[in-house]
């Protein structure tokens, strides 16, 4: 028939659970790898951390739609990328040596009203841009600022300077 749902065929396994916990794990660590080495603006306004676990589980799911032939296959590499994101969330919040692993140092952009061109060079923010991260917090000139940061989300924070009236 047409619409005979064979539940055993759909959950059959091909590969081992080991073999799959293993390959979620090298693909989670090495794709935090490579974000951690790239300048933090490609990875946009997200978190590293959350833009890994939001493309690995897509592509996890994806495969136990097609290319894996069983949807058991696709909750172990999903439950792998959720237990990875979580582990790594909470070492992060312990022990503040993950933390930096995994994450971003702040990168100051503008110290006294003087941009930082060389830190700027190195995360690939042109002036222009910069200008109108200012803008949308209400500033004109660099002179105005005591502070900008680029931080680990690639957002950029400010400081504005204090009026000496």
């Amino acid at each position: 028939m047409l619409l005979q749902l064979d539940l055993n065929e759909l959950f059959k396994m091909e590969s081992s659970a080991l073999a799959l916990i293993l390959r979620g794990t090298l693909l989670y660590l090495g794709i935090l790898f490579l974000m951690r080495i790239l300048p933090r603006r490609i990875g946009g306004e997200m978190a590293t951390m959350d833009l890994i676990f939001i493309l690995l589980v897509t592509e996890a799911a994806s495969h136990s739609l097609g290319d894996y032939t069983s949807l058991s296959e696709g909750f172990i590499m999903i439950g792998t990328m959720i237990l990875w994101n979580y582990l790594v969330n909470a070492l992060s919040c312990y022990f503040p040596f993950i933390e930096k692993l995994v994450s971003h140092p702040p990168v100051p952009v503008i110290k006294n009203g003087q941009m930082q061109l060389k830190n700027m060079r190195r995360e690939f923010l042109t002036k222009e841009e910069l200008m109108g991260h200012l803008r949308d917090q209400g500033i004109e000139d660099v002179s105005e600022v005591k502070k900008a940061c680029i931080e680990s989300d690639g957002s950029v924070s400010v400081v504005k300077k204090m009026n000496e009236d």
